[in-house]
């Protein structure tokens, strides 16, 4: 048996088989590894070269992680846009089960309710998040505290930004409190008419409050020097607790900013110049374990929160296919929208090089890591998490499903048929688009993803039992708590 498999059977073991130990330490392995979740913002699935041989845009942290790690090709980001998404990775579960809708004003996660944070908190973890929240905070004013944030969530120090770098007021936050509140205004900028982008993408933001002396396109490299300084930080603490550490850079969501180093380098236009940038952040994360030592020890999970504002104009104009060739795009039930590069390193534990073609969600991470820590989840966390550590060991059988089902938005998975309720819902559409659907499209769209991966063809008309039998699971879906078992 080769170094490398003897090293995997070993860790699997260690989660597998007892470990003898006594007391409350009999549940937990005897090594936590620290754990670091990278989420991208709107990358899409054809974007790293590691998911997209074609790709136009220069991946080489990203790629890195793959040739590391084991690449899923089908996981799926819990919502089609950003705040649903990221609220199913926090929480593990789906986002109709609360209001999303209230962000702006109001937190989305209770104080009570589980998180990756407070999972991971209880397990002797410290926390810290750097980045985009967009889950909300209880607002009364910017020179205020913010409650209900990452600091209320779990995590024991927060830098970042309320939400997209597209979305006012700009202001970075430290814990509970605005660094400085955004008394000045910025007016909007459009993406620039002559590059054939369309208005919400390019240099694209919305007018409103920021605070003084900040310049968006400083944001995503402030965000990485906090998230680095938290690794060195937690490298020189003696007798180290493991780290938890949620990074979620701004970008590539608009505004494309490429600093200038990065200018003009991908066939992909600012797009692709500030995707090369955003990798270029996670690479500068990925080294800074490495220089900590801490690299040998620690899960990286990386994925991005849903799919690009990529239309098939874009394609035709650059020769890059952001979506890497499904359909739809950032909003959409279609594939584009919600399946998502993803991506675990784990050394000496998840087999480098290796793909997984397991249907997994961003809500299955509370699980997975419950597992990894041995862990028991209460009752009510949870709900729709279901735990993928088999498959990062390499004891889950191909052919046995980590999950029955999937929804996202409005549509639900089983196996390879996937069913969309109603017409797609048209968010960032372009009037012509073929993208989208004609006028006289069914309402209600069935696809086999196994022999039709881009959904071209609806079997709605052709398969009427398959139909009933996902809406009959969709609903009931939709009308239960939960999707995961009660043990």
């Amino acid at each position: 048996m080769k170094t490398t498999e003897t090293t995997r059977l070993l860790a699997a073991l260690l989660w597998l088989v007892p470990l003898g130990l006594s007391g409350a330490d009999a549940s937990r392995p005897a090594r936590l590894p620290n754990v670091v979740v990278i989420l991208a913002d709107d990358l899409g699935y054809g974007d790293p070269g590691c998911y997209n041989p074609q790709s136009k845009i220069a991946t080489p942290s990203i790629d890195r992680l793959a040739r590391e790690g084991m690449r899923f090709t089908d996981a799926h980001a819990p919502g089609a846009v950003c705040h649903p998404s990221r609220y199913g990775l926090m929480t593990g579960r789906y986002p109709f089960r609360t209001n999303v809708s209230v962000w702006p004003k109001q937190p989305l996660i209770g104080e009570t309710q589980t998180t990756l944070a407070t999972l991971l908190k209880s397990q002797g973890y410290r926390t810290a998040m750097v980045g985009k929240w967009h889950l909300g905070f209880k607002e009364s004013g910017y020179d205020q505290i913010l409650p209900g944030g990452p600091v209320d969530c779990g995590f024991d120090s927060f830098f970042g930004f309320r939400a997209s770098t597209d979305i006012p007021p700009y202001f970075f936050i430290k814990d509970n409190r605005a660094v400085s509140p955004p008394t000045e205004v910025i007016a909007e900028s459009l993406a620039h008419p002559g590059a054939g982008w369309s208005p919400i993408q390019g240099e694209f933001w919305r007018g409103g409050g920021i605070s003084p002396g900040l310049q968006l396109k400083d944001v995503l490299p402030r965000l990485t020097d906090e998230a680095v300084r938290v690794i060195e930080d937690h490298a020189k603490l003696p007798a180290a607790p493991p780290l938890f550490l949620y990074f979620a850079p701004t970008g590539p969501h608009t505004p494309w900013l490429p600093a200038p180093e990065f200018k003009g380098r991908s066939p992909a236009g600012t797009y692709g110049d500030f995707t090369m940038m955003v990798d270029a952040m996670i690479g500068r994360v990925l080294r800074a374990l490495d220089a900590a030592k801490l690299a040998d020890n620690t899960l990286v999970i990386f994925s991005s929160d849903n799919g690009p504002v990529w239309y098939p104009e874009d394609f035709k104009r650059t020769g890059h296919d952001s979506t890497g060739g499904l359909r739809g795009m950032k909003g959409s039930n279609w594939e584009a929208g919600h399946r998502m590069p993803f991506i675990a390193r784990w050394p000496g534990t998840v087999k480098p090089g290796s793909i997984s073609a397991q249907t997994v969600c961003f809500t299955d991470v509370l699980a997975t890591l419950a597992a990894v820590t041995q862990a028991k989840l209460a009752e009510d966390a949870g709900p729709d998490s279901f735990s993928f550590l088999p498959v990062l060991l390499g004891t889950q059988p191909v052919n046995k499903p980590v999950r029955d089902s999937l929804v996202v938005g409005k549509s639900i998975r089983s196996g390879p048929w996937k069913w969309i309720e109603g017409r797609e819902p048209v968010f960032f559409a372009r009037a012509g688009s073929p993208t989208y659907p004609a006028k006289d499209e069914a309402p209600g769209q069935l696809y086999n993803l196994a022999d039709d991966p881009h959904e071209t063809k609806n079997l709605a008309g052709e398969k009427p039992e398959m139909v009933a039998k996902l809406k009959d699971e969709f609903a009931r879906t939709q009308k239960g708590t939960r999707t995961r078992p009660l043990k």
